[in-house]
């Protein structure tokens, strides 16, 4: 208390004693995979697709990082955190040891950037000649791309966006260079030259100095792999969608698969706070799939979920439809349904936006030997679109069946863990434990008045218990507040049962 020590009028702050608790963010994603630049294994935000490409560039054919993250921001998703790997192996002429490459510098040619992709080797040059036939139009032009004295790919272009043979567009499909719009400057017909293009970094996931189950899983002390993550606490899902590229090329086999998804699930096990987000491999039907959920990968997990099959959509980097994993898409519709509805509501019956189609049109009979081993089925509804239709683990406790389940305690658990960080070194007395009570109390009320918890009032909902029942003096001595905490979390209604009967009212037809 302060001291008084000339007689006038004095004024005060105190502490009220309510010390609300805020939520905390549910929906921010993390995705491990392949990229065509940006920073080698360092954990790096990114907020929306734009700064996505900036970073760590655009569709890259044969990886599925950039659709992930693409599809996640299309459905509705805020924040993500993504981690490159598959460096390129070291250089024995440099003796450098970080693993990094640095990109090919691109050369702006009437308004376009033009660069080797990574792969395309050493000697490559492109050459601008003029358009073949009398008086060409002005926008028309050759472009001729050579590898030391030889042409190897040829193509007649235009500098204007709304015709064929557009320059960015005829040149999508090259394998060895790449053409991009140059920012703040108009196309226009470049003058004849020829120019020398530097080499490019090896395509990602190729080359690299290792790139087995160590590669994904990373170190903690040094930042690397999903380990990374650890330091991240906001992070409530990981996705590792460039898994199954790397399983395609043979780069890993189906050991290493269940090799990275099983260190997915302890992360996230030993988080506490977050949740994984599996694929299948590609090309199963539902009874390989069953198979692979029970003896190839028997997960038991309730941070952990699965979804099938793959979703079909617009690939910019070949032009044509292409399968990809859904765990980027399915996290974006977490994202979206925490949003909209909040985080006890199971995200299943929701449109998957930019799906075109699946790579299996399930059928209710393959669903049935799916949903109750915990695989999250993706099923096409005529006038109803693509929609994920399923909401489970990959528990066998029916405690933690639901995956809403599992993320509403993720998120009670980490808001009061947050919200009464005050406590600490607070005198353990009556005062102390009334407050506890108050906050806990005033947080879980207001989650129940949005729908979260089951009950009809507040009191069959939950309750909080911390008094000198569960606080005896051993435990004050040991300088411990215990807090007991009880919820009841609302389940989806998964099955929805409408009986019908036939009924004839003959009572009233006899008393007439």
């Amino acid at each position: 208390m302060p001291s008084y020590l000339t007689p006038g009028v004095y004024v005060e702050e105190v502490q009220s004693g309510a010390r609300p608790i805020e939520g905390v963010g549910t929906a921010v994603a993390a995705f491990v995979g392949f990229s065509e630049t940006g920073p080698f294994h360092r954990p790096t935000l990114v907020t929306n697709w734009d700064q996505y490409v900036q970073t760590f560039g655009a569709f890259t054919a044969g990886t599925y990082l950039a659709h992930a993250v693409y599809g996640y921001f299309a459905n509705g998703g805020g924040s993500a955190y993504v981690v490159r790997i598959g460096g390129p192996a070291q250089d024995a002429s440099d003796g450098s040891s970080d693993g990094a490459v640095e990109a090919a510098e691109p050369v702006a040619l009437g308004g376009f950037l033009v660069s080797a992709r990574p792969g395309a080797g050493k000697d490559l040059s492109v050459e601008v000649a003029d358009a073949e036939g009398e008086n060409p139009p002005e926008d028309r032009f050759r472009l001729l791309v050579r590898k030391g004295s030889k042409v190897v790919e040829t193509y007649d272009v235009s500098t204007r966006k709304n015709v064929k043979g557009y320059l960015v567009s005829q040149v999508r499909d090259s394998a060895l260079v790449h053409v991009t719009e140059q920012p703040g400057t108009a196309q226009s017909r470049p003058e004849k030259q020829t120019v020398p293009l530097a080499p490019a970094a090896d395509a990602p996931g190729s080359g690299v100095a290792r790139l087995d189950a160590s590669e994904y899983v990373g170190d903690a002390s040094a930042r690397t792999g999903f380990a990374g993550l650890e330091a991240i606490d906001e992070i409530t899902m990981v996705a590792v969608p460039d898994l199954m590229s790397a399983h395609q090329r043979g780069d890993i086999d189906a050991e290493g698969v269940k090799t990275v998804q099983l260190a997915v699930i302890s992360h996230c096990e030993q988080m506490g706070d977050r949740v994984a987000v599996l694929d299948t491999p590609p090309g199963m039907n539902a009874q390989r799939v069953r198979t692979w959920r029970n003896d190839d990968a028997g997960y038991d997990s309730r941070y952990a979920t699965v979804y099938y099959p793959w979703v079909k959509v617009f690939d910019p980097a070949t032009g044509r439809n292409e399968l990809v994993p859904p765990s980027g898409h399915v996290a974006g519709v977490w994202a979206r349904s925490d949003n909209e509805r909040g985080v006890h509501k199971a995200p299943a019956n929701e449109v998957i936006r930019g799906a075109v189609d699946l790579e299996l049109r399930l059928s209710k009979g393959e669903q049935d030997l799916l949903n109750p081993i915990g695989v999250n089925c993706v099923r096409a509804f005529p006038g109803r679109g693509i929609r994920i239709w399923g909401a489970r683990t990959l528990s066998s406790d029916p405690a933690w069946r639901y995956l809403n389940v599992r993320r509403l305690f993720n998120y009670l658990e980490e808001s009061i863990l947050l919200g009464t960080q005050w406590v600490v070194f607070e005198p353990n007395d009556d005062r102390l434990w009334s407050s506890i009570r108050r906050n806990v109390t005033a947080f879980l009320t207001e989650e129940w008045r949005r729908g979260a918890l089951f009950g009809r009032t507040a009191a069959e909902a939950f309750y909080v218990k911390c008094d000198r029942e569960n606080n005896p003096q051993e435990s004050i001595d040991l300088g411990q507040v215990v807090c007991e905490i009880g919820v009841a979390p609302v389940k989806p209604a998964e099955f929805v049962v409408f009986r019908l009967a036939q009924f004839s009212d003959s009572t009233s037809l006899v008393n007439e």
